[in-house]
């Protein structure tokens, strides 16, 4: 792909995701997600009624009169985006692959928020941390969130979410908003999930294919497994194959919404062939 090709479809995804963040998720993100909590603001003179947990014992002393303390809640924010990069996001049987469906997700979420002037950064994981991008505001940093996700080629092939999950805990060292957006082919990150979760507010976004959750009677076919490179051939008209096939995919997705819901996380399904808009907005206004 030439510069002139990533530029073109970076603006295409631009004016497609801004007018959706814009429109329709600024209002919802701004009412999801609240400030990191109540900050001190000032102190002043005690009324009646004021909780007395809030006197400013040193400025009471001082004047020899009751002072409290006044808080407001910090609205700024910061966005982690944590996007699985492994090769098994570059399949895709319906309209997309799951990487440009990722691609779109995370612009709607990095706009949604600098138009709440909140900090956004990104993470790019396989088995190992590929990229780390600073959380920062402004339209030229989600730009750059954007071309990177466009154009970014990743060193290897597969995933370790618990790696991720490790990065996310040792560099966010306040309360943050994290996404993690992943098609969740992988297991054993549930301890790992908890330890961030206690932590931050976390959302895993499942992305998959329709042809992952069950495989329809193609007679003879060649199968690749993208991270492995493995290839074999299955007899698809098996219908015990089909059936292993089903609960492999379903066994995954318990274990994908057990993890976060044991970490106090939220989270969103979508596949390739669904509005992912819809699901988002639903997501948004659960939380409110």
């Amino acid at each position: 792909m030439t510069t002139k090709d990533i530029l073109k479809k970076v603006r295409k995804i631009e004016i497609k995701t801004k007018r959706l963040s814009d429109h329709i998720f600024g209002g919802e993100y701004h009412s999801s997600f609240k400030g990191r909590g109540m900050t001190f603001s000032e102190v002043r003179p005690y009324a009646y009624g004021d909780d007395v947990r809030n006197i400013d014992w040193n400025v009471t002393a001082r004047y020899k009169t009751p002072f409290v303390k006044v808080f407001e809640e910090e609205r700024e924010l910061t966005m982690m985006l944590a996007v699985d990069m492994s090769q098994s996001e570059f399949f895709g049987t319906k309209n997309q692959l799951k990487k440009d469906m990722i691609t779109e997700i995370i612009a709607t979420l990095a706009f949604s928020a600098i138009q709440n002037n909140d900090k956004v950064g990104l993470v790019l994981f396989t088995d190992e941390i590929e990229l780390f991008i600073p959380p920062a505001k402004g339209r030229s940093h989600v730009l750059r969130i954007i071309r990177e996700l466009v154009d970014f080629q990743p060193k290897n092939k597969k995933t370790d979410l618990s790696q991720a999950l490790k990065f996310l805990y040792n560099i966010l060292k306040k309360k943050a908003i994290v996404f993690m957006v992943s098609d969740f082919m992988d297991k054993e990150y549930d301890n790992t999930l908890k330890i961030l979760g206690r932590k931050h507010d976390l959302t895993g976004i499942k992305v998959y294919d329709p042809l992952e959750k069950e495989i329809p009677d193609l007679g003879l076919v060649l199968i690749n497994d993208l991270e492995t490179g493995k290839k074999q051939y299955i007899d698809t008209s098996n219908k015990d194959l089909r059936r292993t096939y089903a609960a492999h995919f379903l066994a995954n997705r318990n274990y994908f919404k057990k993890s976060f819901q044991s970490a106090g996380a939220g989270t969103i399904e979508v596949a390739t062939n669904e509005s992912y808009i819809k699901k988002l907005l639903q997501y948004f206004k659960q939380r409110n």
